[in-house]
């Protein structure tokens, strides 16, 4: 059992790294505050090859895999939970087109996320259809004015990068409304120009700032069979494709929770109180002492659960170790930079310090992608099924 990376991973570690110190650092407040898109960013992200490592190489990307981009999307959350999101949304659009689409579809749309000429976003949430996916309102009838084509109505949102999105990944239903057959749910490519495709609210988030969150407003779209991914009634897809984007959210989380750390270690070793500094109190060193172990407990969930998925490893009797990865980085994210708020006092809670920025950013973690009451659903049924045993 190896647990160090292959010299192109710790390459590309490196690599992200610097720029993550470099590029991403100084940016960081300023995208807070204004909310922003970071173009700046995306272009180099784009010229460092970034956008299309988990795309494989004979569609333009590097090949790297979950785990190249796990790597990449952790340098960069220490200092940026939003240009995290922006790596991280080159793999949850086009994760259904990688697993069950044709040959067709990722020639026509995976080059253009590698190269950074196009960007994608993920629909599958609606207002009353968060965690009940199966509630989702959004309907696709046949058109019968073209053969094979479908008709799109309806709403999604809470959709990451929907207002700089070229192209739409949407699941509707493709049977009654009120069904609830996983094969009643079928997955669309949709085109930003298409007529009938709009850009609704944008939402107004506590975290997260400079990337759009927000509706993507569906009116008779008509979708060609082209752009049907997959089979009709692929609700397996959407679960595949989140169960494999598990240990890319559990990144963002790991990633935050060292800035974080990393952040308050620095401080209290300078910050004097009582005629010394505050690092010599042993209550404080216990603090630090547990999130260093939390922070590498989380990293070998995650890294495992990466390697699983560049396996394929991402079907039921695998999701209870994905799903671990998901949870436990993530509420490790809330519970670092709580403390590292904390460490700081009342400094801590100002805008001179990052901490209330990693504050506001980790809560969206445990949410998005699957809460983290459905990860611990998902790991009980995995016990209770057998699928985790240790006989």
């Amino acid at each position: 059992m190896d647990f160090e990376l292959s010299s192109e991973l710790a390459e590309l570690q490196d690599t992200v790294r610097r720029i993550a110190r470099d590029k991403v650092q100084p940016r960081a407040r300023e995208i807070d505050t204004t909310g922003e898109y970071p173009a700046d960013l995306f272009e180099t992200f784009a010229k460092a090859g970034l956008l299309g490592l988990c795309i494989p190489e004979e569609y333009g990307g590097s090949g790297a895999g979950i785990l190249g981009l796990v790597l990449a999307v952790e340098e960069v959350a220490k200092y940026s939970s939003t240009a995290a999101l922006m790596l991280l949304l080159t793999r949850l659009p086009t994760g259904p087109v990688m697993i069950a689409g044709s040959e067709d579809q990722r020639k026509r749309y995976l080059p253009g996320i590698a190269e950074g000429t196009q960007r994608a976003a993920f629909g599958l949430s609606e207002p009353q259809a968060g965690s009940d996916v199966m509630g989702m309102r959004t309907r696709a009838v046949r058109d019968p004015s073209h053969e094979g084509a479908w008709i799109l109505n309806g709403l999604k949102c809470w959709m990451s990068g929907v207002a700089q999105a070229d192209w739409f990944t949407v699941f509707a239903k493709t049977e009654a409304p009120a069904s609830r057959a996983h094969d009643s749910i079928t997955a669309f490519i949709v085109e930003r120009g298409w007529k009938g495709v709009s850009v609704g609210r944008l939402d107004e988030k506590m975290g997260v700032r400079g990337v759009d969150t927000g509706e993507l407003v569906l009116k008779d779209v008509s979708v060609p069979p082209e752009c049907v991914i997959g089979e009709v009634g692929g609700f397996r897809l959407a679960m595949l494709g989140l169960n494999s984007m598990r240990p890319v959210v559990a990144a963002r989380g790991i990633g935050l929770a060292e800035g974080a750390l990393m952040y308050a270690t620095n401080y209290v070793k300078e910050r004097e109180a009582f005629g010394r500094t505050i690092a010599d109190f042993q209550g404080i060193q216990w603090e630090l002492a547990r999130l260093a172990t939390e922070i590498e407990a989380a990293r070998l969930l995650t890294y495992r659960a990466a390697a699983l998925a560049d396996q394929g490893k991402f079907t039921k009797e695998w999701v209870p170790l994905l799903s671990m990865s998901k949870y436990y980085a993530t509420e490790l994210a809330v519970h670092a930079s709580g403390v590292a708020l904390q460490l700081l006092g009342a400094a801590g809670y100002m805008k001179d310090h990052p901490t209330e920025l990693w504050y506001r950013d980790a809560k969206q973690l445990t949410i998005v992608e699957g809460t983290t009451q459905v990860q611990l659903g998902l790991i009980a049924k995995g016990l209770l099924d057998g699928d985790i045993w240790w006989d």
